[in-house]
């Protein structure tokens, strides 16, 4: 793991985001497999983090999972707009849509985070289908962003992993829903289920690990919060 040796700039905020991401569900799923929770070997994502204990690490790990993730989105928003001052090519608000979309994905994902689906069924689906959508939205902006950006933010070969990724994640949404939709009214043999969960974690890795692409860019320059008093 070579780029753990060359920690340059703000790339320590992807590489965190990642590694917190996927603990956040490999941790969670280990105790809900522990505790005989789970009704599946390959569950919908919501359901490791649906029963106690594992729904309260579940619930803290994915919260601090949405902030990593607001971060990131911010910083790559403003290096975006510092690229755009010396370069151009990216619209000014293409790159403000895409960071508020962005939001709107980590405000879904604490919904899924703190309403379970054992609790409130009705507000985590609506979290789980805002962050599914907003999200998708969010890297398929950001893949466009890059060949706008190209060949000042990253090189040719990274815009089209970006883009590999965000048609990978943008294909695995409707499976997902009318998969689980169908779960729910007519699969008494659990294939929808199935379907559906292998199409959510296709989805949500390939939404994490999207912020993976990040790294290359955010090696090259640091964020800085500068105070002044107000004449």
């Amino acid at each position: 793991m070579f780029w753990l040796m060359d920690m340059k700039g703000m790339c320590f905020l992807p590489v965190f985001l990642v590694i917190w991401s996927s603990s956040t569900f490999i941790v969670s799923y280990i105790i809900a497999l522990s505790e005989h929770d789970l009704g599946f070997i390959l569950p919908y994502i919501s359901e490791i983090g649906a029963e106690p204990p594992e729904s309260c690490i579940f619930g803290l790990m994915t919260v601090i999972t949405a902030f990593a993730v607001m971060a990131t989105m911010y910083t790559r928003y403003k290096f975006v707009e510092k690229l755009n001052e010396k370069a151009g090519g990216v619209p000014p608000a293409l790159n403000q849509a895409a960071f508020w979309i962005g939001m709107l994905s980590c405000l879904g994902m604490c919904f899924v985070a703190t309403f379970q689906e054992t609790t409130i069924i009705q507000v985590h689906d609506a979290g789980a289908i805002l962050f599914f959508v907003s999200g998708v939205l969010y890297i398929i902006l950001q893949s466009i962003i890059s060949y706008k950006a190209f060949p000042y933010g990253c090189s040719l070969a990274l815009c089209r992993v970006r883009t590999g990724m965000a048609t990978m994640a943008f294909l695995a949404v409707p499976p997902t829903i009318i998969c689980a939709l169908l779960h729910r009214t007519e699969d008494k043999d659990n294939v929808f289920h199935l379907v559906s969960a292998v199409s959510e974690w296709i989805m949500v890795f390939s939404f994490i690990f999207f912020f993976f692409t990040y790294i290359h860019d955010f090696k090259k320059f640091t964020l800085k919060l500068r105070t002044e008093f107000v004449s």
